[in-house]
């Protein structure tokens, strides 16, 4: 039976994948007959988030509870078969990466639903080197909001030596009293500022501690995997310092201190541990009205008496420097929207539109989307021209390419790149970034209830 799902699933695997065809691109390439060395199983689980028993309904990869943390290094090329045991359509984006567009994860743009029970070959080369992280592109809040994200770790042989690494996904889950899961989301909060979780955890834990060498240079790599918090991290008895944002070098490093961070972003930070054997440090979310105590870390052994002066600094990224005397401008408002709801797409809608880019909603899981935002030409810098007179904040993601924050009229910038902007309540700001890899790039809020109910759109690069 001809359908859009026969159809779509048929034209985009024979034209793209049948015999192999290379997918070799501006980042890397990929043979659909490589064999994949690593396998992900998306399937559904339980797990011990809370005292009062197992939550059911977990959505998860691999054959543990957390979704592994996933390896690469810069520069050489990764292959992964994604196994679907979920009982929908799911995909997987790897948030951050600057890859191939047809590996990008984004059902109707660059790739079929991987349908339950089927499989899905990713391969690519990642450029750069830095924290990451992979999730769905597909029923996205109901799929993050239930446990399926993981962390990618780019690793650069030439990276400085630490005396520790300890990896967090700091996220939130929607549990009732019982500690099963209740609805994702509220109406009239995705219409503000979304829906927050209950229960806070990192890496699927309640405030867990972890022990590093006394004395010793820890690096510490974080990302955001909420679907709707936005935190104010600090980092209370040790002195840490952050080294990355984004996946890339901070130009300059400063002290963590109430920095916000919102859903998609990262940070790489040094932390100094004590030097006395017990001491504990703790990160702390200082937004809101009640502070948490996300992690702990506690000093063992004799202080190695490192000093956080010393640390020599992370190799840049191979990013493109924006040519500002040759920009093109690019205008992009952010808005509210009471246009007519969204149609239903096999990978879910909210049933809502209340928010847009320039004007046009769009949910992003049906087969019509809308024009593209804007046209750019590879290898010409452009410059978003960013407005947000809404009365809420906004992580603003743009898959597949790298941008320079710049001219804000409410923050101070640090000199940095980056693939995710938290943009201010009345904020206009410059984003500047070279075209410098061909495809349609999604660019939508990363309040996953923003994004399901219109903040969404992509911008084509040819």
């Amino acid at each position: 039976m001809l359908t859009r799902r026969t159809l779509m699933k048929g034209a985009l695997v024979a034209g793209a994948y049948a015999g192999g065809v290379s997918l070799a691109g501006r980042f890397g390439g990929f043979s659909a007959k490589a064999e994949a060395k690593t396998t992900l199983v998306a399937r559904n689980s339980e797990a011990l988030i809370t005292d009062k028993g197992p939550t059911r309904g977990i959505m998860t990869y691999g054959d543990g509870e957390i979704p592994p943390v996933l390896r690469m290094q810069r520069g050489k090329p990764f292959a992964l078969r994604l196994d679907n045991r979920l009982d929908e359509p799911t995909t997987i984006h790897w948030h951050g990466l600057r890859i191939d567009n047809r590996m990008d994860g984004v059902p109707f743009l660059t790739q079929p639903y991987v349908y339950g029970g089927d499989g899905f070959n990713y391969g690519f080369t990642p450029p750069d080197a830095g924290t990451f992280w992979y999730h769905p592109h597909c029923n996205t809040l109901e799929q993050i909001g239930r446990g399926l994200t993981g962390l990618i770790v780019v690793e650069d042989p030439a990276d400085p030596v630490f005396d520790a690494e300890i990896v967090l996904n700091l996220r939130d889950w929607r549990l009732g009293g019982d500690g099963q899961f209740i609805a994702q989301f509220k109406p009239r909060d995705a219409a503000r500022a979304g829906t927050f979780g209950t229960v806070r955890t990192a890496n699927w834990r309640r405030s867990p501690q972890y022990d590093a060498p006394a004395g010793g240079l820890v690096r510490l790599r974080l990302a955001a995997t909420d679907v709707t918090r936005i935190l104010a991290l600090n980092l209370d008895g040790a002195e840490a310092q952050v080294i990355a944002f984004d996946g890339n070098p901070a130009a300059e490093r400063f002290a963590l201190d109430h920095l916000m961070i919102g859903p998609g972003q990262r940070l790489d930070l040094v932390l100094r541990m004590p030097d006395t054997e017990g001491g504990v440090a703790a990160l702390m979310d200082l937004r809101g009205t009640k502070p948490a105590t996300l992690a702990t870390f506690r000093a063992v052994g004799s202080s190695l008496k490192r000093d956080i002066g010393d640390l020599p600094a992370l190799a840049a990224n191979p990013l493109s420097e924006p040519d500002l005397s040759a920009a093109t401008q690019l205008p992009f408002i952010l808005s509210a929207s009471a246009e007519e709801r969204p149609k239903d797409g096999i990978c879910g809608s909210l049933g809502y539109n209340f928010w847009a880019i320039n004007k046009v909603p769009w949910a992003d899981d049906t087969g019509d989307p809308t024009a593209p935002l804007a046209e750019m030409k590879a290898g010409r810098t452009y410059i978003f021209n960013v407005e947000n007179p809404t009365p809420q904040v906004h992580p603003l993601h743009l898959h597949g390419l790298a941008f320079r924050p710049m001219n804000s009229n409410k923050q101070t910038i640090r000199p940095h790149f980056s693939d995710t902007y938290l943009i201010l309540p009345d904020e206009k700001v410059q984003l500047a970034l070279v075209a410098d890899n061909p495809g349609d790039w999604v660019f939508h809020c990363h309040i996953i209830e923003h994004q399901k109910t219109g903040m969404t759109s992509y911008v084509r690069v040819t």
